[in-house]
């Protein structure tokens, strides 16, 4: 079963990219932390265009939707890679956290030198924003796209 043809909204500080989709958006990134799979580039670059937008569109919220993402992906994966998709521990979601801005945020906001983010501020914010603030935050992804980030969510 496929998704409903719906308009995916990419952020954009991705639109170097989201054209191509030749990187995973980060609609996607968070559907893959939800659903506990970890999808490596040379798997994504693999997958057709319409695959890589099935994916950015597919539900992974509910628990059944996660459970059903995971064996679409799987799938996906299995008929493109010949191999079945590495699958992550669990993540710390540190974007579903309502109670403080995380620290890693923070600091990244320091880096860049930005103002702090208010708690207030990042309540406001949707949680695939918070999701993307946190990935850009953290070690291994592309810097210059955090402060991109913070404009586009009217923080910075």
């Amino acid at each position: 079963m496929t998704p409903q043809a719906i308009d995916v909204v990419y952020f954009r500080f991705e639109n170097d990219f989201v054209d191509s989709l030749r990187c995973i958006p980060m609609v996607v990134r968070y559907k893959l932390d939800t659903c506990g799979i970890k999808l490596k580039l040379p798997e994504w670059v693999k997958l057709s265009v319409t695959e890589k937008k099935e994916l950015a569109v597919h539900p992974c919220f509910t628990a059944d939707e996660r459970e059903h993402y995971r064996y679409f992906l799987q799938n996906m994966v299995l008929k493109r890679c010949f191999h079945e998709a590495s699958t992550l521990p669990p993540v710390d979601a540190a974007w579903e956290a309502l109670n403080e801005v995380p620290a890693e945020v923070q600091q990244k906001a320091a880096e860049w030198n930005c103002a702090s983010l208010t708690l207030v501020q990042w309540i406001r914010l949707d949680v695939l924003q918070r999701f993307a603030l946190v990935k850009l935050s953290r070690s291994g992804h592309e810097g210059r796209n955090f402060p991109r980030a913070l404009q586009e969510f009217g923080i910075a």
